[in-house]
């Protein structure tokens, strides 16, 4: 299956001034023809829409010895993630959480690019990740105090290996680089992988990332979550041609998957991370996926895209995918569906009254980091705030 970029199919106009005349005239320039095959986004993928597992020469060694129970680890994993999701967006829309940021759709991206790493390898999210926070053994109940206000990221990144969740678009790009290169330069042998959004490839941070880690070599991959939509502006109004392949104008090979083929994605991201361990430098994966919910839960899709856009990527699902293909192979039963069904509603309810039982913050800790010494500012500010938080009780008693 191959998906063409809007952007690569049409023309740019320009204008530009005749010799020898009094005014300016426009004029359209034709680009040259040329053959549809070099124009025409390749697409790795291994699995279809259907369940048909598709062979690939280049990338079928990196999946050569997965087993059953590896495949429906990953669909467990799928599953679950989405479970998660969906109870974190009900919990926003019970006044629970201040935001939600959900991956619904993307669970392919995630689970396969998040299963290619290793123990050692290091991971920059931005703040949808939770598919790969998953599979790097953070606890998802974790990932919601910040959404709720309680704490500044939850877990300790070098436990795990995993980044606090960035909000500033694009700026982990740059982090991980950075640690990228420090790790080249300890002689280690592990990779840094750094996640970001197609609205987020025209931020100038991303592409000092991509000058910096082609020219210092470093052990780096790019896995950009092209989920068409820069919360409400389509991809060809973030990149004129595909988004992998801007890779080769910095000097280092770019790839686009089938982003909802978990086997398509876990293959191409083994391959890009060993590239990246053996010295070979820098790779950008572009997961050519769809966000099927809102951006965030402040955010309503039906604004700017059509409910067609949608069903269409419906049919793609990459949970439906991988269960088709499952069953196709006898690699997985109906107990097997069952019990990951009771599993999941689990989880629900065990996020569900984790984030109820959480302990709300010292309301005052704001003011106590901003400085080393003493602030005339913020003592004012404090005093503000304190007499704030004391009208609520005056009006209590009342």
């Amino acid at each position: 299956m191959t998906v063409e970029s809007t952007a690569a199919r049409t023309p740019r106009r320009s204008a530009g001034s005749k010799a020898g005349t009094t005014g300016t005239k426009r004029t359209t320039r034709t680009p040259a023809k040329k053959d549809a095959k070099s124009t025409e986004p390749q697409l790795v993928q291994l699995l279809t829409p259907e369940g048909k597992r598709v062979k690939n020469a280049e990338y079928d060694k990196y999946v050569a010895g997965i087993t059953p129970e590896e495949l429906r680890g990953l669909y467990r994993d799928m599953v679950l993630t989405r479970r998660f999701d969906a109870e974190a967006t009900s919990l926003q829309r019970q006044g629970e959480l201040g935001l939600w940021a959900s991956l619904l759709g993307q669970e392919a991206a995630q689970i396969g690019s998040g299963r290619a790493t290793r123990e050692d390898d290091y991971v920059f999210p931005t703040y949808r990740e939770h598919g790969v926070a998953w599979c790097r053994g953070v606890d998802p109940a974790n990932l919601l105090g910040m959404f709720r206000g309680v704490n500044n990221g939850g877990w300790d990144p070098n436990s795990n290996n995993f980044q606090l969740y960035t909000i500033v678009i694009g700026s982990q790009t740059l982090h991980a680089t950075g640690y990228a290169m420090g790790v080249a330069k300890d002689g280690a042998d592990s990779a840094v992988i750094a996640y970001f959004g197609d609205g987020a490839s025209s931020q100038g941070d991303v592409a000092e990332s991509f000058t910096f880690s082609a020219v210092y070599n470093a052990p780096v991959v790019f896995f950009c979550q092209n989920n068409q939509w820069a919360i409400s502006e389509p991809t060809e109004k973030q990149s004129r041609v595909p988004i992998y392949q801007r890779a080769q104008g910095f000097g280092f090979p770019g790839v686009r998957v089938d982003g909802n083929d978990v086997l398509g994605v876990l293959a191409v991201t083994r391959w890009a991370l060993e590239r990246a361990r053996t010295g070979e430098g820098p790779t950008l994966v572009e997961a050519f996926t769809y966000r099927m919910g809102a951006h965030t839960t402040s955010d309503d899709p039906t604004r700017y895209r059509g409910d067609e856009e949608r069903q269409a990527w419906e049919a793609k699902d990459p949970i439906l995918r991988l269960r088709r293909y499952l069953e196709a192979s006898n690699h997985a039963d109906e107990g097997f569906f069952a019990e990951l069904e009771t599993e999941s509603e689990a989880l629900g309810k065990r996020v569900r009254e984790a984030v109820r039982s959480m302990p709300d913050p010292d309301h005052f800790a704001i003011f106590e980091n901003a400085y080393a010494d003493g602030h005339a500012l913020v003592d004012e500010e404090r005093a503000q705030f304190a007499a704030y938080q004391a009208s609520f009780a005056d009006e209590g008693g009342n």
